[in-house]
């Protein structure tokens, strides 16, 4: 019988550990956390009663290194392990030293974790315990007739090491390509190939099992909406499956348990075909990413039940009833519109309104890092009926104010209000064939620079009596402009007296520095504006509204504004700060083109401003060390004349 848990390591990061601390706390242990030296500072170090400094950045020296987190927790004084999900979560080595050395590990045994490692020895052993597979592919012997085929890395999950081959003439290079990044991520470059099913649903099963020989199916989730082969939006129960279809799939998953003696929790997941036959593509054993729809569905925390049955707890013989529906979308910091690209820097704000539950590992000001996943944050909500929930959890995600990165929220938005989603009509090739029309076209900007203008004019709450009572309704004998730039177009507002020039129909009704409230065409729409400026991140207006949600630059005025539109001038492309000057550089210099003149750092990267043509620098405003707006004047060359 396993002792009592009284302190919980978790060996893991972000969300997922700031999830289990919850539980943790709940239940009364105490908590440890490890961290990177770019997490010591990061939501889950301060969520935790202790931590432990992994030195490094790089999760091969910190996240990955199982021999310093036994360290850790020893010296902290816990007497268990719970891995996440990721990381060493599946690592059966791991788990079996956690053990050795007198800890408890929340997790499976190390023979089940080291049964299912391996997808290709996964497959013999699920199909000796009957549990449907497709058929395995030699690459070497691949003729057209098995195209397309997909390609996996048999030690790992989460996208990695996957291709989809489509021609033969593709496949040595996507082998060692899907080999290399195997190799990387899991240490391990065991690559395989099966059929590639075209319009396959990815469903899969929960499953729960103690020491005493109990084994839960915990219904169904279906997991289709992915990008590189990485789950995006996942609901439970997975809507559409004909009973028969449903029972099947859990008795699969529970006979893939009790083939390897299983405990704890995992998953089961498989490839439906859209003629409705189930096959069996992997057993994950951890606790998932999207677990929170199961929990929601069955009213169950997995944490606890996980911690439980290390403790040695039997399960009840069979688990709650399933009641309503839950989906869940995950938030990242990435550009979908530009092959998902992660993005990296600062969060300003992070807000969802309430009814849905938030899984996250950041609050205001935290910063996103280079070295690790961009997932900001989990939405789940959960409803009586599918319809509800899918419809609470977009308005859910429409109506959040996150500030300071590019996210993937509109495209989320966009996924669950799209007609094929609402139908149910799911499968892994959604974003194949809707991410173009998912992405194009921003929302207007119009109101919301409206907005922003009035609210930058509009005088503080803590401004004298006197300027509160006129502020911007001041009349002035010119109409006030305001320029900004918003998704690569420039917008003006003028304002004068209290209204909109140039714009009938839009009437003010009320404008603080933070909030606007405007008549639009008879409707009244209100509008939430928050302004950054710092040394690290260049003034930007963020305006937030039921008609969508925009980053505004303003377009600094000059003094001479001459001197912008004049022939030669270097305009700051984009916000920055001067981090070098060429040497000897100043009015009168003879330039030619395409020679560089000062260098402007933004992004973490250094941009070349050039010289445009041959001739001669007639002014210099930019300085070392100086931070420039967006379009600011940073330098005049005048051109040479032909003789």
């Amino acid at each position: 019988m396993t002792q009592p848990i009284s302190s919980l390591l978790v060996a893991n990061r972000g969300e997922i550990a700031v999830r289990i601390f919850r539980t943790a706390r709940a239940l009364g242990l105490a908590t440890v956390a490890v961290h990177s030296d770019p997490d010591a500072d990061a939501l889950h170090v301060r969520e935790a009663d202790a931590a432990v400094r992994l030195p490094g950045a790089a999760p091969a020296d910190t996240y990955l290194r199982g021999d310093l987190i036994i360290k850790a927790a020893l010296a902290a004084g816990a007497d268990a392990v719970h891995p996440g999900y990721g990381f060493l979560s599946e690592n059966a080595g791991f788990a079996r030293e956690v053990q050795d050395s007198g800890l408890t590990w929340i997790g499976p045994p190390p023979e089940a974790i080291e049964a299912m490692a391996s997808k290709t020895r996964a497959k013999d052993l699920m199909r000796a315990a009957g549990v449907p597979l497709l058929d395995p592919v030699d690459p070497a012997a691949a003729t057209p007739a098995d195209l397309p085929l997909l390609l996996k890395a048999a030690a790992g999950g989460g996208g990695r090491g996957m291709r989809v081959v489509r021609d033969l003439g593709s496949l040595a290079e996507a082998l060692d390509a899907a080999s290399a990044e195997a190799r990387s991520a899991f240490g391990d470059g065991e690559v395989f190939a099966e059929p590639y099913v075209e319009r396959g649903r990815h469903v899969e099963v929960q499953i729960l099992a103690d020491a005493h020989g109990t084994v839960w199916a915990l219904g169904t989730r279906d997991c289709s909406l992915q990008r590189r082969h990485q789950k995006v939006i996942e609901e439970a129960p997975a809507p559409g499956l004909p009973p028969a279809l449903r029972e099947n799939l859990h008795a699969a998953a529970v006979a893939a348990a009790r083939a390897v003696s299983y405990r704890g929790a995992g998953t089961v997941e498989f490839l439906v075909t859209a003629d409705g036959r189930p096959y069996f593509l992997e057993m994950n054993t951890r606790l998932q990413v999207e677990h929170p729809v199961t929990e929601a569905v069955f009213g169950l925390d997995l944490v606890a039940l996980q911690l439980r049955v290390a403790e040695g707890e039997a399960l009840p013989l069979s688990p709650p009833e399933p009641t309503g529906h839950a989906v869940e979308a995950r938030l990242y910091a990435e550009d979908p519109a530009r092959d998902w690209r992660p993005q990296t820097g600062a969060l300003h704000t992070l807000a969802v309104p309430g009814g849905v539950r938030v899984d996250t590992g950041f609050t205001d000001g935290d910063t996103v890092g280079i070295h690790y996943d961009p997932m900001l944050a989990k939405v789940i909500a959960h409803a009586p009926t599918r319809a509800e929930a899918v419809r609470a959890l977009a308005h859910a995600l429409a109506g959040a104010r996150i500030h300071g990165l590019t996210t993937n929220r509109e495209l989320l938005v966009r996924s669950l209000r799209h007609p094929e989603f609402t139908a149910g009509r799911l499968d892994t090739g959604f974003y194949e064939r809707h991410l173009d029309a998912l992405t194009e076209g921003a929302p207007d900007a119009t109101h919301a620079t409206l907005a922003a203008a009035l609210a930058e004019a509009a005088p503080a709450p803590d401004a004298p009596l006197a300027t509160r009572l006129g502020g911007w309704r001041n009349v002035r004998s010119q109409p006030q402009i305001r320029r900004y730039a918003v998704a690569g177009a420039e917008y003006e507002v003028r304002y004068q007296a209290g209204r909109l020039v140039d714009h009938p129909g839009i009437r003010v009704l009320a404008a603080t520095p933070t909030l606007v409230t405007l008549e639009i065409e008879g409707i009244r729409r209100v509008f939430h504006v928050k302004r950054n400026s710092n040394r690290a991140d260049a003034t930007q207006i963020y305006v937030d509204s039921v008609l969508g949600a925009h980053t505004l630059t303003p377009v600094p005025r000059f003094p001479d504004p001459q001197d912008r539109t004049e022939p030669g001038s270097l305009l700051a492309p984009m916000p920055g700060t001067v981090v070098r000057i060429a040497e000897g550089l100043a009015p009168g210099s003879a330039v030619t083109a395409g020679q560089p003149l000062l260098w402007l750092e933004a992004m973490k990267m250094e941009h070349r401003i050039l010289a445009p043509a041959s001739g001669t620098l007639t002014a210099l405003h930019a300085v070392t060390g100086q931070q420039v707006e967006f379009g600011a004047l940073l330098a005049v060359v005048q051109e040479e004349t032909q003789p």
